[in-house]
């Protein structure tokens, strides 16, 4: 794996772990962010990968937000909308992803930091950490998808009063709001996020892609749509060798070797 100043990579059965590591508080500058996209390229491109870990450095923060010192150096609509567009492609990137994103949120999501671990398919949480989304408080809006996801996640009436009050909320009131899958004392985060993805890499590529793919995508469509999209994926998947192995180890009462194929 390529060795990068702040994003490290570290792979354990077929795991791989992106961890942020930008001190004090792991703020998303330019520098991090086309590091994160590169490692985020490189682990999708791994066969040899099949779930992925996204955490931050240290013990205070997942990521804390935007690098706001970068902010003045924008002078024109038009970069300012270059830089929102960036940073919609990386994180839609590991929303699209053909194998499964997991947060593993440390410490404090906030800004930017809460639209990364939103972009991921799921999210495990630290029981003292916080996420909000406090751009309002700047004099700005979410425009890393805040806007978007947070209403998908929890509803547009608790979505829009976050959004405005700038209020950041505790591990298990997002939890309560079905914005994390899970909550876990602060030094199980990593270990339960590594665990679950493990789970999920024993499973086979083909159906883990195709599940997502019709998920992911689905949600994004009228019910007639995602209904369509999800009979080609099952159609394409029960075809498959792996699917064939499966049914053959049911009947013959053993577990699957899945080949991903």
């Amino acid at each position: 794996m390529t060795e990068r100043q702040f994003v490290k990579t570290s792979i354990e059965e077929r795991v791989a772990t992106l961890t942020i590591d930008h001190p004090p508080v792991n703020a998303l500058n330019q520098a991090t962010l086309m590091e994160l996209n590169e490692a985020v390229d490189e682990v999708i491109a791994n066969p040899e990968i099949k779930a992925v870990v996204i955490t931050g450095g240290g013990q205070m923060a997942f990521v804390a937000g935007a690098d706001i010192s970068e902010f003045p150096k924008i002078e024109s609509v038009e970069q300012a909308k270059t830089v929102s567009q960036t940073v919609h492609a990386i994180y839609r990137k590991i929303e699209c992803a053909p194998k499964p994103f997991i947060a593993a949120i440390n410490g404090l999501a906030l800004g930017g930091g809460l639209e990364l671990a939103m972009a991921c398919h799921m999210r495990i949480i630290g029981d003292r950490a916080k996420v909000g989304q406090p751009e309002i408080n700047l004099g700005i809006i979410p425009g890393w998808g805040g806007t978007q996801r947070l209403p998908r996640l929890v509803g547009s009436a608790k979505a829009i009063e976050l959004i405005l009050t700038g209020d950041a909320i505790t591990a298990q009131e997002a939890f309560r709001l079905n914005l994390v899958n899970k909550v876990v004392p602060g030094g199980e985060v990593l270990k339960t996020a590594r665990d679950l993805a493990k789970k999920i890499s024993q499973k086979g590529a083909v159906a883990v892609q195709a599940a997502l793919q019709s998920t992911v995508a689905g949600l994004q469509q009228p019910l007639d749509a995602g209904l369509t999209l999800e009979a080609e994926e099952f159609s394409k998947v029960l075809v498959s060798e792996d699917a064939r192995e499966g049914a053959m180890a049911f009947l013959q009462k053993r577990q699957p070797v899945f080949k991903d194929r």
